[in-house]
């Protein structure tokens, strides 16, 4: 991930070297750098054609890097749906896609962040249900639900305190 032209902060750097990838008509590094941001290759066509006016936006870098985060972890189930509330928020709001772009900030920290609070807020599951399910021993449970995983993932992006 990241590994030919390392980790962009914004879309502002990823355009400010695709400007210059496109002058000096290197085809395939500017491949390379959308391809290393999750950029369709289309839209690396269209730039390089000059058919359009920057390699991406804000908001298709946010989504960018969170599609090359993804190919990496992998997210099932819940996660999965956590990634697909981020990518949402991305579209939803300008903010939230800048701060996805942000060097310090990872899929892969946002996914921690929520597992911590998983960890720390566990519950006993009542007996009948371990019964029922055909479990016995001793069962917690600690996942947030989507309101609480929306506030963990928004704190986390963009600094705001989650209550609990």
């Amino acid at each position: 991930m990241f590994e030919k032209f390392g980790e962009f902060g914004s879309a502002e750097e990823i355009n400010e070297l695709a400007v210059n990838l496109r002058k000096e008509g290197d085809r395939e590094s500017l491949a390379g750098l959308a391809a290393e941001n999750g950029i369709e290759p289309d839209m690396a066509d269209a730039f390089l054609e000059g058919d359009i006016p920057y390699l991406c936006d804000v908001m298709s870098a946010a989504i960018g890097k969170i599609d090359v985060e993804s190919e990496e972890l992998h997210p099932k189930e819940i996660m999965a749906d956590w990634v697909e509330y981020l990518k949402t928020s991305c579209f939803e709001d300008e903010t939230v896609a800048r701060a996805v772009r942000r060097k310090d900030k990872s899929l892969k920290g946002c996914i921690a962040a929520l597992l911590k609070w998983s960890f720390g807020n566990q519950i006993p599951v009542d007996r009948e249900v371990m019964k029922a399910a055909g479990v016995s021993g001793k069962v917690t449970l600690g996942i947030p639900g989507m309101g609480r995983a929306k506030r963990i993932i928004t704190e986390y992006y963009l600094g705001k305190k989650e209550r609990k």
